[in-house]
């Protein structure tokens, strides 16, 4: 199944996305070191970045899957370029491609940590921990220049408010000054994303994110600052990288992640096509046993959106894929209930020239 809209190979070299719906573009760029050394054309497609004023900040979920009931988003759009990202299609909300738009015109919401800090101080807002990562990647290039990341990490930290960060970028060892001290205080747990230990399918596959090795480095340097981390197998894709789900487990146990967790390939909205349309140019061989998969786990569709049921998909294969996940985290100890963020030390800090309280 092939698309018209495919972008040629040269303009779109480091993307994950093959097509795309529009086409004007900036002169933006940056670059951090993500592990892979390579010196690259940066090729046609550059990356732009506009800026936001954000109105709110906080978002709210009702997902009986999601552990958590509330997230951030200090940028929209991921530099990163994960092919398989399911937060592509919230671009076409801004009128934007969900491929290669999601990872060259990103947001920027540069007054994310003002926004944040008057919804903490709101007098009705009551705590529980927020995730932040769950859509793009709050350490993805972008963040090298702006620190608009770092600077709602401030926040939460002067509010003693609990925090889980999901990432694969480097750039959160930049902030082991604020989540150390967080979570020495049971406040802050992040999570890395590792989804294969090939670095040739990572490169192809997720283009701009760090490489494997160096994912594994930043697990090693935050759980020796004392951060707990999780090790994320997902998405785990059928026939392209299920076989590596014992090896991954092992190496993130090995560079000390306490716990982990997996998520299956999920294809909403435009991911699925985008996805195809990688799969025929870069794994044609395999495309049509992915897809079966897929389809076999969904009812026949390549995906089916029903709560309880997204995540893991149902039928033989992903049983097989969660008793192999549970067998190796047993063994590896992966499998422990890791202590809950604590919500009891949060307080609205005082504003300059508030009454200060006697107690």
């Amino acid at each position: 199944m092939h698309h018209s809209n495919f972008v040629e190979r040269e303009r779109r070299k480091a993307r994950g996305a093959v097509s795309n719906e529009t086409g004007r573009f900036d002169l933006v760029r940056q670059d951090e070191d993500d592990g892979w050394d390579l010196p690259e054309d940066r090729g046609a497609f550059q990356t732009e970045v506009r800026e936001e004023r954000a109105r709110s900040l906080i978002t709210w979920n009702r997902s009986p899957d999601l552990p958590f009931d509330r997230s951030i988003n200090p940028y929209r759009g991921c530099e990163h370029g994960c092919i398989y990202c399911f937060a592509r299609p919230t671009h076409a909300y801004l009128g934007l491609s969900p491929g290669l738009d999601f990872e060259t015109r990103l947001v920027a919401r540069p007054n994310a940590a003002a926004v944040l800090r008057k919804e903490l101080s709101a007098r009705r807002y009551k705590v529980a921990p927020v995730a932040i990562g769950t859509n793009t990647d709050p350490y993805q290039p972008a963040e090298k220049d702006r620190g608009i990341m770092r600077d709602c990490l401030q926040v939460l930290a002067e509010f003693n408010h609990p925090v889980a960060i999901v990432t694969k970028g480097a750039l959160i060892e930049r902030d082991i000054d604020i989540l150390a001290p967080m979570a020495e205080l049971g406040l802050a747990r992040v999570g890395i994303s590792v989804t294969t230990l090939d670095a040739g399918l990572a490169r192809r596959m997720e283009p701009r994110a760090p490489s494997p090795a160096r994912r594994l480095k930043v697990i090693r340097r935050l759980t020796g600052a004392g951060i707990p981390v999780r090790a994320m197998v997902s998405p785990v894709v059928p026939a392209l990288t299920d076989h590596e789900l014992e090896a991954i487990l092992q190496a993130c146990s090995d560079a000390g992640a306490d716990a982990a967790s997996w998520i299956m390939l999920r294809l909403p909205r435009e991911v699925s096509r985008l996805w195809q349309d990688w799969l025929a140019e870069h794994a044609p061989d395999r495309a049509d046993r992915v897809m079966a998969r897929l389809r076999e786990m969904h009812g026949g569709r390549d995906y089916d959106p029903r709560w309880g049921h997204r995540m893991r998909g149902e039928g033989h294969y992903a049983e097989i894929v969660a008793q192999r996940f549970r067998a190796a985290a047993r063994r590896l100890g992966l499998d422990r209930n890791v202590a809950q963020l604590r919500c009891d030390l949060f307080a609205v800090p005082p504003k300059a020239g508030d009454q200060l309280s006697l107690l």
